[in-house]
């Protein structure tokens, strides 16, 4: 039976739910809380509940063959993730964006050229390496590779990133921003063209995974009520 895996808990989950039940859908979560088991109602599912970070990691073996997470954690997570997941339907919701920014002070620096400059200026006067504070390791040196800067240092930061510029454990930072408001709050600037992916919760599927012809038919019948091409 074809598997469906989806957040196991917050408004992610519960807007999922929502989303699957607009289209004849039904998600629903059985047991206690404590335990991450359910069903659904409308199609020939089988229902995983797991964390949004582990849902690319299953799509990529194979272990389910459909699953919602937000696209910047697909990119992230998988290398050539075009090759191993099909991006099936944008959902609508979970809107964030993976965003450069820096300390407003640095009144010279509004752009990616002029972060090139600065890091090559901080390098020269430090003895080391600019550092941007990410847990987007992945996406941000692709990003600034793109872009052509290279003077800097990735920081793994898996928490409060934003913090790390006032506690003087980064210079910049790249993290996910729905409003902006935290960063204007820790004194950071988002770069003019600094934007390194808009994230939304999209519905995937496994290009690993055992289909079985039953399931492709399933899916294929899906596909239309889900809003896949």
């Amino acid at each position: 039976m074809m598997r469906l895996g989806v957040p196991s808990k917050g408004r992610l989950m519960e807007k999922t739910f929502d989303w699957f039940g607009a289209r004849g859908l039904v998600l629903e979560r059985t047991g206690s809380d404590r335990e991450y088991a359910g069903r659904v109602d409308g199609a020939e599912m089988a229902l995983v509940l797991l964390s949004a970070g582990e849902i690319p990691r299953e799509l990529a073996a194979g272990r389910i063959h459909l699953g919602v997470t937000g696209s910047d954690l697909v990119r992230e997570k998988l290398v050539g993730w075009e090759a191993r997941v099909e991006a099936m339907a944008p959902m609508g919701f979970g809107h964030a964006d993976l965003v450069l920014a820096v300390p407003k002070v640095w009144v010279d620096v509004e752009t990616l050229d002029d972060l090139d400059a600065a890091a090559a200026q901080f390098r020269a006067t430090h003895g080391h390496r600019l550092r941007i504070a990410t847990k987007y390791h992945r996406l941000v040196r692709e990003f600034l590779r793109g872009h052509g800067v290279a003077d800097y240092a990735i920081v793994d930061s898996q928490g409060a990133t934003e913090g790390t510029v006032l506690n003087e454990t980064a210079e910049a930072i790249a993290d996910i921003t729905s409003t902006g408001d935290t960063l204007r709050a820790n004194h950071l600037k988002i770069l003019s063209d600094g934007l390194i992916h808009a994230s939304q919760a999209t519905l995937f599927r496994s290009l690993a995974a055992d289909w079985s012809a039953q399931e492709t038919a399933e899916l294929d019948r899906l596909r239309g009520v889900l809003g896949g091409e």
